[in-house]
């Protein structure tokens, strides 16, 4: 035993010796030599927390008790919603209102979270989007809020321009990886579905609708300092029930965006709707910019528009790192969010797209890939 010792103590010594004079190094191949060369601190860039971008989550059905704790406990301090009074106990306060929009702002910092996006806002209905008797009330009630937005503040707006019926999916139940439930939309289960009561909406009329609400409340936004950031239809087939849909290619965003063109007329970037317009989504952030990218709704998806599932953030058809470095190399700064995300095991399905446990993976994602892009190595 005392031998075996001797040599094992013995020929590490040689080994050592062998290794400070550079025996090792001469062993090794030139591209591990590049591996192991020190990084030059004025080569790297410096570390912003999320990318200088501000993490939110969307809060839909109200004060989430659990989903604050957990939320909170990840620092992830921004918070997405509407103006609902009943929260706050006004039930019969308009959600345009400044005491009701101060109301539900300061509930929500009492949870220890910045209202950031009003996503959904009120006064905005079929009355403006369809053109029909009362749209001018709808609009004067849509430029107070923002007014009254802004002196509470709160700065961007996100809204859809899908008239009677908005985000639509035929299954909430298809089973995803590792038998998560998400949502999936196939065009051929309901092309043939009957009207509605509003019959057969042509793209001219919600075009001319567009361009009168944009005129009436762009100049308004302009002075109050509001963000509109305008959504993609979801999805982006042409009708449905007779409802024609406009927002569903990126050349109807450089549309609608020269309808009134402005710092305030913008979008929110759903890269899961672009990304099912076929539009490569590093591409188009880098085509509308800091300037006109208001919002992000930071999700993946795989499919075309006329068939499509959601997915995981991290396997859908969208390089996810390459978005999120987009973001950063314009220079956005504004409210981020995960959106439609699976809904795990162990977690309610009742509300798709906005599972808790679900959630949390695609926020830790999302702030894993912002650290990537601001730690990356400047070359």
């Amino acid at each position: 035993m005392e031998d075996n010792r001797r040599k094992f103590i013995k020929k590490s010594a040689s080994i050592a010796a062998a290794l400070s004079v550079g025996g090792f190094n001469a062993a090794i191949s030139s591209p591990a030599k590049a591996v192991n060369k020190p990084i030059n601190p004025s080569k790297t860039a410096e570390f912003v927390r999320d990318a200088g971008m501000q993490l939110c989550e969307a809060y839909f059905k109200g004060m989430e008790e659990r989903k604050i704790a957990l939320t909170k406990q990840m620092d992830v301090l921004g918070a997405v919603g509407g103006i609902n009074t009943k929260m706050v106990g006004m039930d019969n306060a308009k959600p345009w209102d400044y005491d009701a929009i101060v109301a539900v702002r300061n509930a929500w910092t009492k949870q220890g979270l910045k209202l950031r996006v009003i996503e959904g806002p009120p006064a905005l209905g079929e009355q403006t989007k369809l053109g029909l008797e009362g749209r001018d009330e709808e609009i004067s009630n849509f430029i107070t809020f923002m007014k009254n937005l802004s002196k509470a503040g709160i700065d961007t707006i996100c809204y859809n321009w899908m008239p009677v019926i908005g985000w639509y999916r035929t299954s909430n139940v298809k089973p995803g990886r590792g038998g998560a439930l998400v949502t999936a939309f196939d065009y051929e289960e309901i092309k043939n579905a009957p009207f509605t009561k509003y019959g057969e909406v042509s793209k001219e009329t919600l075009w001319k609708n567009l361009e009168y609400f944009l005129k009436a409340v762009v100049p308004e936004a302009e002075k109050a300092g509001i963000k509109l950031a305008l959504h993609p239809d979801d999805p982006q087939v042409d009708s449905i029930k007779g409802i024609s849909r406009i927002m569903t290619t990126p050349a109807a965003f450089d549309r609608m965006l020269k309808l009134y063109p402005s710092p305030n007329n913008g979008i929110t970037m759903c890269q899961g709707n672009f990304s099912l317009m076929g539009a490569d989504i590093p591409t188009l952030v880098k085509h509308y910019g800091v300037e006109k990218i208001h919002f992000v709704h930071f999700r993946n998806v795989r499919g075309g528009k006329f068939k499509f599932e959601e997915t995981f953030h991290d396997e859908g058809q969208i390089d996810m790192y390459a978005a999120m470095k987009a973001y950063y190399d314009i220079g956005f700064k504004g409210p981020i969010r995960p959106d439609h995300v699976p809904t795990m095991a162990g977690d309610s399905n009742d509300f798709p797209g906005y599972s808790t446990i679900g959630t949390l993976y695609a926020l830790g994602y999302i702030r894993g890939l912002m650290e990537s892009v601001s730690k990356e190595r400047k070359v």
